[in-house]
């Protein structure tokens, strides 16, 4: 498969809509009234540490760790990591995806093993999604889950590597969720997310602890990976959805620039 480039337009390889769409979330990474920084429900307490799941993260709100679009890790002391992290949830727009929304994004892989970049999805302990996953010591692969309905895959590719741009397409079918890669489709879940379902949205770069992947090289101080562009788009309001889902109501929109690296 073709390798976008960072300059080119988001996405370098669209596939046709089923349904009229609009952009009802185009990322703005700076704006804080979209994004919380620092802090996600997904993790005990809010936050900062995370550590049953395998990570070294220590959750940070300095901007300079994501608010740029690049997300990054910097080695503590303490042997954990300080790390970016951005949510939807809490902030004052509380964007959240619903069942046919659509997400395309744009990726910068990390080179340095024992990073773990994310976009996924997250709600009162559950509803995740994960857009992709990427673990540097496995360099050729994606990996993909929907834990909603206990389903996922991953994808190999040449075009897949350290500091690779990869296009990302995610469909949120009620039905089937779908995951594309620059431009072909790479896997559909047969299960989708339910008619009711509806989730905030993360994107965060993680630090492996070596449970399930290696923990960084004692070398590495830092990593970082880049998302250079993120837009939710969602069928216009006639009653047809993607993946048989039923239209329904924003949980908040946005229409801004997108964020770059």
């Amino acid at each position: 498969m073709q390798q976008p480039t960072p300059g080119s337009p988001l996405p370098a390889q669209r596939p046709p809509s089923p349904t009229p769409t609009e952009a009802v979330l185009t990322a703005d990474f700076t704006d804080t009234g979209q994004w919380v920084a620092g802090h996600s429900w997904a993790y005990p307490d809010g936050g900062p540490v995370n550590p049953g799941d395998d990570k070294l993260d220590h959750l940070v709100p300095d901007p300079s760790y994501c608010r740029s679009g690049v997300f990054k890790a910097v080695r503590r002391p303490d042997g954990r990591w300080n790390t970016g992290l951005l949510t939807t949830e809490g902030s004052d727009q509380a964007f959240q995806l619903r069942p046919g929304d659509v997400l395309e994004a744009r990726v910068r892989l990390p080179r340095e093993v024992g990073a773990w970049p994310a976009i996924w999805t997250w709600r009162d302990g559950d509803q995740e999604i994960d857009v992709f996953e990427y673990h540097p010591d496995h360099p050729d692969l994606l990996e993909f889950g929907n834990h909603v309905r206990g389903t996922g895959s991953s994808f190999r590719d040449d075009a897949i590597g350290p500091g690779a741009w990869v296009d990302l397409r995610t469909e949120f079918g009620a039905r089937s969720v779908v995951w594309w890669v620059n431009g072909s489709k790479v896997f559909s879940d047969g299960r989708g997310v339910g008619r009711g379902w509806h989730a905030y949205l993360i994107v965060n770069l993680s630090v492996c602890a070596g449970r399930y992947h290696p923990a960084p090289a004692p070398g590495t101080a830092e990593m970082s990976f880049e998302v250079s562009g993120l837009v939710v788009r969602r069928p216009a309001a006639d009653g047809s959805r993607p993946g048989g889902a039923v239209a329904a109501e924003s949980g908040g929109t946005a229409a801004l620039d997108g964020a770059a690296g």
